[in-house]
């Protein structure tokens, strides 16, 4: 099997399940979208000249309650950025989280709202991805799949293919991702990992042999949230291939590429 044939179906794995699993996400998007979640109830105070509530969740339904400066409602219900409250006459309806977020708190500081989307984005553990980059200044196809463990801490398997101009590589590795400011919209990480590496040289070079050894990489790298399903990611990678017990060959690659999440 070639190299260029290798990339291909490598690439075609990748859209196939993105052509599989698109469309039952947008399914779940928007059941998710139709279903409310319900919140600690919290009390809260106007400090804007007024607050408009809604029959709704949504700016196509109509005012039909203001609350004055100075008054409270309860927040006790959220659906997408839409928010249920109760005022003090016993009025309940519908706010737009802009409105809440000039409100006051109990202990008389403003109220602060995380982006919805980042909940939703945090709240995923599998995901899946590929990216393309440069593996020793050739070109390299790699495709990943994780699972978060905790807000912070993930596993991660890959498996690439580099295209050389004399040999083609092979690679998979295991690794553990350490992510700290995962609740940053742009959140770095670094990760340590093990595998296995293949090269294999072109048959018409004199002397070729195929090199099959263990491989150890570390990683850094960045992720940029861009929905509560995808995920842009950049990184740059250290592989180091024990080819004999007294030789190592290291390799430097960058990728970038799309994630998606389950």
């Amino acid at each position: 099997m070639t190299t260029t044939t290798t990339l291909s179906r490598l690439a075609a794995a990748l859209f196939g399940l993105l052509a599989l699993v698109l469309p039952a996400h947008a399914q779940q998007a928007s059941d998710a979208a139709a279903s409310s979640a319900a919140i600690v109830s919290e009390k809260l105070t106007v400090a804007d000249p007024f607050l408009e509530m809604r029959t709704g969740p949504g700016r196509g339904y109509p005012v039909f309650f203001v609350v004055a400066r100075g008054q409270s409602v309860v927040v006790d219900l959220r659906h997408t950025d839409w928010y249920k409250v109760r005022a003090e006459g016993g009025q309940i309806g519908w706010v737009h989280r802009h409105q809440l977020e000039s409100t006051l708190t109990a202990a008389g500081s403003t109220k602060t709202f995380r982006d919805i989307a980042l909940d939703d984005y945090l709240a995923r553990r599998v995901q899946m991805g590929g990216g393309w980059g440069r593996f020793k200044s050739e070109p390299m196809l790699k495709l990943w799949t994780s699972y978060k463990l905790s807000d912070t801490l993930s596993v991660e398997a890959d498996i690439g293919q580099v295209q050389g101009v004399f040999s083609g590589t092979n690679f998979w590795h295991l690794a553990l991702h350490s992510e700290p400011w995962s609740d940053q919209r742009l959140s770095p990480f670094f990760g340590v990992g093990v595998g296995q590496f293949k090269n294999f040289p072109n048959q018409s070079l004199v002397g070729a042999t195929n090199t099959d050894a263990k491989l150890a990489h570390a990683i850094v790298g960045v992720r940029y949230y861009l929905s509560e399903r995808f995920v842009l990611r950049a990184d740059w990678a250290l592989y180091t291939a024990f080819v004999s017990d007294q030789r190592s060959t290291e390799y430097r690659a960058v990728t970038a590429g799309v994630g998606f999440f389950f």
